[in-house]
């Protein structure tokens, strides 16, 4: 294996690793069965607070996923099968 081969899978690994984590650390989008009994969680500072968590990670997440694609298609292209 050539040496550029093994500094990106290395890469490849810890963005895949940072992918599944930030996934991971992302609320569901669904209330869940709160909402049935009138559950309110949505506060104006904890409304604040959330989005700005989770505007933050679906960032991490974007960045991560084409980041992941594009070294995915690289590193298939540097072993010699996509030429």
């Amino acid at each position: 294996m050539n040496t550029l081969q093994i500094v990106l899978g290395v890469i490849y690994v810890i963005i895949c690793i940072g992918l599944v984590i930030t996934v991971m650390f992302q609320e569901s989008s669904s209330k869940g069965l709160g909402t049935l009994a009138g559950e309110k969680t949505d506060t104006f500072y904890g409304k604040t607070k959330k989005n700005s968590r989770d505007a933050i990670l679906s960032r991490l997440t974007v960045v991560f996923a084409v980041s992941f694609a594009v070294l995915s298609m690289v590193l298939y292209l540097l072993t010699g099968r996509g030429i």
